[in-house]
């Protein structure tokens, strides 16, 4: 049995455009860290890369997964509108 330091909303991390990866702060001063691939796939467990604790994420999938494909139908659009 996996025991979590917290249980955080998805909407409370802070979101990486660039590196595409969700950050949380740690009780250490680092950061929790997970990835939006990881996200899509179904994984929940945002980890710290400075000390053993690990967070459960809460948000739902089928939601994420969809507004995922909005913003990348939307960034598309946007591209297709500059090359023309």
């Amino acid at each position: 049995m996996t025991v979590f330091h917290d249980e955080i909303e998805i909407e409370d991390f802070e979101y990486d455009e660039e590196e595409e990866i969700y950050y949380y702060p740690c009780p250490c001063g680092d950061r929790f860290q997970i990835t939006k691939e990881e996200l899509l796939s179904g994984e929940e467990v945002a980890t710290c890369p400075s000390c053993s604790l690990i967070i459960k994420v809460i948000y739902d999938l089928d939601d994420f997964q969809a507004q995922s494909e909005e913003v990348k139908s939307k960034t598309s659009e946007k591209k297709t509108e500059i090359t023309q």
